[in-house]
């Protein structure tokens, strides 16, 4: 697994997002429009070619493999190439997930033609994969510690249609290493999916109170300093 330390500030991060999200976006909007356009070949060709030189442009400095999990000195979670919420991928919805005092985690996202199944409809595998997400956020940030699907079981109630969606995760209980967790995704009308999982502490990471322990730590050195 690729968790590494970086040293950045709260400053230092948003300066990099203030970059990084207005390019990721313009991504997106090229996916889309690949997608809908109906240009002629020609507009096609020369498009091609204006992207190609884009990508060698960027490719001249990478890092090698995926991007990783980046953790701040506050142990904050950085997952920039994460493909659901993901500030630097560009088929990430992208889902601004917010945490409530009560351990609830909830998000608005509207999704368009780059997540059609079905006409019209969001595919499948993408439910899956946003509801799973955002079912690990409930468990993670829940419990303090980084977990993972153990088990996910997802009912389709009826077809999703593409556009703005509703979602919810919540923690049912905790046993051990295991996280039991359940949520939604919802339209005006209601639920389309429903889903439970069992969220898993790998071994090899620190536990809870390990993790509580350097929080507290850097805190009292930051601030000595």
């Amino acid at each position: 697994m690729n968790f590494r330390l970086v040293d950045l500030s709260a400053e230092e991060i948003a300066q990099q997002l203030s970059v990084v999200e207005p390019l990721t976006d313009s991504v997106r909007g090229l996916i889309d429009a690949v997608i809908r356009t109906e240009v002629d070949d020609d507009e096609l060709n020369a498009a091609r070619e204006q992207i190609d030189a884009i990508v060698a442009r960027l490719r001249t400095k990478q890092k090698p493999g995926s991007f990783g999990v980046q953790f701040t000195r506050e142990l904050s979670g950085l997952s920039w190439g994460n493909a659901a919420v993901g500030a630097r991928n560009g088929i990430a919805p992208p889902m601004r997930i917010v945490h409530h005092e009560d351990g609830r985690a909830t998000c608005d996202v509207e999704l368009g033609a780059a997540y059609e199944g079905p006409g019209g409809l969001v595919h499948g595998g993408v439910s899956a994969m946003l509801i799973d997400q955002l079912l690990g956020e409930a468990a993670s940030v829940g419990n303090g510690l980084p977990c993972f699907t153990g088990t996910l079981t997802v009912k389709y109630l009826r077809p999703t249609p593409l556009g703005p969606l509703s979602m919810s995760a919540e923690t049912v209980r905790r046993e051990g290493r295991k996280i039991f967790v359940r949520g939604e995704i919802c339209t005006a009308d209601g639920p389309t999916v429903t889903a439970e999982a069992i969220m898993v502490s790998p071994k090899e990471l620190p536990s809870r109170d390990q993790i509580m322990k350097l929080r507290a730590e850097l805190a009292a050195q930051d601030g000595q300093g």
